[in-house]
């Protein structure tokens, strides 16, 4: 590493200096003279992530002011309670930040109401599903023995609002059918929480077929319906979704994690905009929406006041920084750039869908509506997810392995794979680009083979793959990503002067 990066980037920028690298580099040397270590793997990551595809649907590039927004002084700071509702003097400036991160996601996407603080999409879940509960099951609850604190109820008193709590029933999209960990699954702490019925998709169509969840809805008779995916590659309706929650007198709650660019980017309207037609919905603040790591929970006025005890309820202190990266990255989810760049996202995977459809390799569902799509590796290839996601690693392509509906390989080794475009799409990638990463991909499994033991065995994770293709592969894989090169305006990599 040199001695100073600043220095080394002036010398190379010469006349014209980018402020953001320039940033960017003094940070890094401010790290490096405390920490050599950090620094490396600072410059290592952006090292790997420039020389390897990144196809992961829940992965994008943060702009570098919202990564810069990240390391200040914000990060000192104690702000438990609420923007002007705090437990800690001397917080004026985080309820600035807070309040505009707020009002620019309530702007952003039409909702009532904002709270920016979860820090990650499963708090976020977390803080929603314990409001649902706390403004339907315990404020009845205590209005019913003339009470409005929990503290002033004895111990019999209060056990039987905590059984009340415990019993609700939640209705949501079983994991292998495309839902996610924090919807119910019975190793998180939501199907802990929650009396859980899922539903799923037709195993002929792989849709969600909302005819059957009516039925459903009106068997359970659930507390929430919940819906939303981490790999479902179709679009859903929520106005129907809203009107069947009425039906059954069920609250609404919609996961927009994977989509939120798409519906912030106006590429999902009307019938299908989550934040029009739901009582609560969540996000993370990544993936789509292309901000820092973080939660986000948007409702209408009615849960407002549960939403925002989201500490004590399942948060700590907020992290204040991180609120300031969330408000720059809304700013720049209102550009009308932004939306150019969702609907892009969704014409690139829609095209990548059409080639991989082409090379032979159909995704689940015959297609996309968003950012992603879904290969049956198992059957195509003979493959598990596992071996197909530790190939196309090795030829510089990164995605992961995923569970496919009634999947027979578990979760662990699984038979798919999940492609998604917002990364490469970041990177200017077009639908010529997804035709050659359909063939690349091809390339790969079509040369890959399960290895075997000395008894004939076939194993579930190792695998075989001619080094002459790996090589071919690599050498396509860098050839696009040098025409797209990531963060540009940083010119000073691992190895140089």
């Amino acid at each position: 590493m040199p001695q100073s990066l600043l220095q080394a980037y002036l010398k190379a920028a010469g006349d014209a200096p980018n402020t953001a690298a320039t940033a960017f580099y003094a940070a890094l040397d401010q790290v490096r003279s405390v920490s050599p270590l950090v620094a490396q793997a600072i410059l290592q990551e952006l090292h790997d992530q420039r020389h390897n595809l990144k196809l992961i649907a829940s992965e994008n590039y943060s702009s570098l002011a919202v990564q810069l927004a990240h390391g200040n002084l914000f990060t000192d700071k104690y702000a438990e309670g609420y923007p002007q509702h705090r437990f800690y003097a001397g917080c004026d400036n985080v309820d600035t930040v807070e309040m505009e991160a707020a009002r620019l996601a309530c702007e952003l996407f039409g909702a009532d109401h904002a709270y920016v603080q979860p820090h990650s999409g499963a708090d976020a879940n977390l803080v929603a599903l314990t409001a649902i509960l706390a403004a339907r099951v315990e404020a009845p609850a205590l209005a019913a023995l003339g009470q409005k604190d929990l503290n002033q109820l004895d111990r019999e008193q209060w056990n039987g609002i905590r059984q009340a709590l415990q019993s609700q029933k939640l209705v949501a999209l079983d994991y292998y059918s495309g839902g996610h960990l924090t919807h119910g699954y019975r190793h998180n702490l939501s199907g802990v929480l929650f009396d859980v019925y899922p539903y799923r998709v037709d195993p002929q169509t792989k849709l969600i077929d909302l005819d059957q969840l009516r039925t459903q809805l009106h068997e359970v008779r659930p507390l929430i319906l919940l819906a939303g995916y981490s790999a479902y590659s179709r679009k859903l309706n929520f106005a129907r979704m809203r009107a069947l929650a009425d039906e059954v007198g069920a609250v609404f709650m919609v996961d927009m994690a994977h989509f939120a660019g798409l519906v912030a980017g106006k590429v999902f309207t009307g019938d299908y905009d989550p934040v029009a037609h739901a009582h609560v919905v969540t996000s993370t603040t990544h993936k789509t929406l292309r901000g820092p790591r973080g939660g986000l929970v948007l409702c209408k006025q009615e849960f407002a006041e549960y939403v925002d005890k989201g500490c004590p309820a399942i948060l700590g202190g907020p992290l204040p920084h991180v609120l300031a990266a969330k408000a720059v990255a809304f700013q720049e989810a209102t550009r009308p750039e932004f939306q150019t760049y969702a609907h892009k996202i969704v014409e690139n995977a829609q095209a990548l869908a059409e080639a991989c459809a082409a090379e032979g390799m159909p995704a689940l569902t015959g297609g996309t509506d968003n950012h992603l799509m879904l290969l049956n590796v198992t059957e195509i290839f003979g493959l598990t997810g596992r071996q197909a996601e530790s190939a196309l690693r090795a030829c510089a392509v990164t995605l992961n392995r995923n569970s496919l509906p009634f999947d027979t390989n578990g979760p662990w080794y699984t038979s798919g794979l999940r492609l998604g475009t917002p990364a490469v799409t970041t990177l200017g990638m077009g639908k010529a680009e997804m035709k050659e990463i359909a063939s690349i991909v091809k390339l790969v499994l079509a040369n890959t083979t399960p290895a075997t033991d000395d008894k004939g065995q076939k194993s579930r994770a190792k695998y075989v793959l001619a080094p002459e293709i790996a090589e071919q592969a690599q050498a396509r894989i860098q050839a696009l990503l040098q025409r797209y090169p990531l963060y540009p305006e940083l010119t000073v990599e691992l190895g140089q002067p």
